[in-house]
């Protein structure tokens, strides 16, 4: 008799894959998977995009998502190889004694049922209790996890409640119907810094509290680390290492664990700006509709060949700044200035040289790229545009950015649903550079790839930087990235600049409770950070 919850035995995972034009073929996702967890245990699974994570968290559910087929192993869950179960039996399973929390709430909510409704779903459907106990066990929850107002919260609907918030209540209801496992998507990925850490926390005292065991699905080690008794590294469906938290961040043996390990590790020297800005945003304020004011009074340069870095929570007037220097948003006051002239704040009013020597490059390749054009006809468009280049001159310019995103002519001919995350935002990059622009504007580009491959993103863009010496205004959440990558930086907070100068000074204590909150959230790859961070707070808290 075995006190295993979990155990996962040579799993493989498959798809079928139906390329245009060819036959389809199948494809491996996972292979020779094992695994054993135990109740009250936490184990990380961490791995970059593709590397098997999330299908092998959702095959302890006998779950395969969009055609994926589990192949070969065992999954046996509570001392029974659920592979093998009937439907009915896996619709008993699922939701009670193992349940999910995705990525995004957002997405998982239905935007039409009130909060309670959902929370309360699964516990009612398999019959575990009345639903006033239901009610009563969701509010017990919502007040564990830290929400405000815990009584009255589940008579919001999901829009009127804060992405921290909404993660929070789908832990809830992933809580509600006591689990013996619940599986952990990523969840605190799309959220802030600030956001992660009480999220990150909740989750934790709701584990230690309720003795549920949790697979901890993400590609953050230093996240992880704070969460799991062990940890499993994945890359390219297998198995690379695996062992206590403390061995995999203090010693970990195999190469690619130790590349994890010490990613966020590209030291970037500030240079002094020059005696004239390239840019500046003078005394700028902005809303949208004109009622709800987004930015108010914002003045910050940037320098030619260097960087500005733009920190700030969700909300606080980032990316409103970049429409407003690119002219896709008016400005209520102020204006921007550009090597000396003042820019229309109207984009249809700008002539195509301010166009082109200003660029943008966005959060989101996958949005950002037509899916039916080639690499070369996205790379090419701007080389038409503004050179008016055609055929083999045209051609010959696409390779020679194609070298420089470190790609090469091989990719000329492929589409963006043939390219990796980080391809796809390297592409971006070449069809930015494409223009030969002063500046460009990085609205987030590296926030949804894995830490090794935003790494490379950013050492390509400094690279760049001292090649072509173009300027950036690098828009952000992460700190860490802040630290790599900047010269100078502006911290902002609810549309008002709050901290602003060279990274040397802002970094440098004294520190407005902003900023410091900012700094003290930025995961740390050591053990008990987490508690650290959270006994610091308390202690200020108490000090107030």
């Amino acid at each position: 008799m075995t006190d295993n919850l979990l155990e996962i035995k040579n799993l493989k995972i498959g798809a079928t894959v139906y390329p245009p034009g060819e036959k389809p073929r199948g494809i491996t996702i996972a292979q020779d998977i094992s695994l054993t967890l135990k109740k009250g245990q936490v184990m990380g699974l961490i791995g970059e995009s593709g590397a098997g994570k999330s299908t092998i968290g959702l095959s302890t559910m006998s779950y395969g998502r969009g055609g994926v087929e589990l192949t070969g192993g065992e999954v046996i869950v509570n001392g029974r190889d659920i592979l093998q179960i009937t439907s009915s039996e896996l619709r008993a399973l699922r939701g009670r004694e193992v349940t999910y929390v995705s990525q995004s709430a957002a997405a998982s909510f239905n935007p039409a049922m009130r909060l309670m409704e959902q929370v309360i779903e699964a516990t009612l459907l398999h019959g575990l209790s009345t639903k006033k106990e239901a009610e009563e066990r969701a509010i017990g929850l919502f007040d564990a996890l830290g929400l405000p107002d815990p009584e009255n919260i589940g008579s919001r609907y999901p829009h009127q409640v804060s992405g921290g918030q909404l993660q929070r209540v789908m832990t809830a209801m992933a809580l509600c119907p006591k689990p013996d496992l619940i599986v952990f998507d990523e969840p605190t990925t799309a959220l802030d810094v600030t956001t992660q850490i009480d999220v990150l926390a909740a989750i934790k005292k709701a584990i230690r509290d309720t003795g549920v065991a949790a697979l901890y699905i993400t590609h953050d080690l230093a996240v992880v680390a704070q969460v799991s008794d062990e940890i499993l590294v994945l890359q390219h469906g297998r198995m690379v290492e695996h062992g206590t938290t403390e061995h995999i961040i203090n010693s970990p043996t195999e190469e690619y664990t130790q590349q994890l390990v010490s990613a966020h590790s590209i030291k970037h020297e500030e240079k002094k700006p020059a005696d004239t800005p390239i840019l500046s945003v003078e005394n700028i304020s902005a809303s949208y509709g004109g009622a709800i004011k987004v930015l108010s009074n914002v003045s910050v340069d940037i320098y030619p060949g260097q960087t500005l870095a733009v920190v700030g929570e969700s909300g606080s007037g980032k990316s409103t700044l970049a429409r407003v220097i690119t002219g896709l948003l008016p400005p209520s006051e102020g204006r921007v200035v550009f090597e000396g002239q003042d820019l229309s704040s109207a984009l249809q009013q700008r002539s195509i040289e301010d166009l082109r020597q200003l660029q943008m490059i966005y959060q989101m390749a996958d949005v950002a790229m037509n899916p039916r054009q080639t690499v070369g006809t996205i790379i090419g468009r701007p080389l038409e545009l503004y050179f008016g280049m055609r055929g083999a001159e045209k051609r010959k310019r696409i390779i020679e950015l194609l070298d420089e995103i470190e790609m090469g002519e091989k990719f000329i001919d492929r589409y963006p649903a043939e390219l990796s995350g980080g391809q796809k935002q390297r592409v971006c990059i070449a069809r930015s550079l494409a223009a030969k622009p002063k500046l460009i504007i990085c609205d987030e580009v590296t926030s949804a790839l894995d830490p090794l491959v935003a790494d490379g993103i950013l050492k390509l863009l400094l690279d760049l930087q001292k090649v072509e010496d173009v300027a950036y205004l690098f828009i952000t959440h992460d700190l860490a990235t802040v630290k790599s990558i900047s010269d100078s930086i502006a911290v902002m907070y609810q549309g008002e600049l709050v901290r602003y100068g060279q990274k040397s000074e802002v970094l440098a204590p004294p520190f407005d409770d902003y900023t410091d909150l900012l700094l003290s959230s930025v995961p740390e790859m050591k053990l008990g950070w987490l508690e650290e961070v959270i006994a610091h707070r308390k202690m200020e808290s108490a000090g107030n």
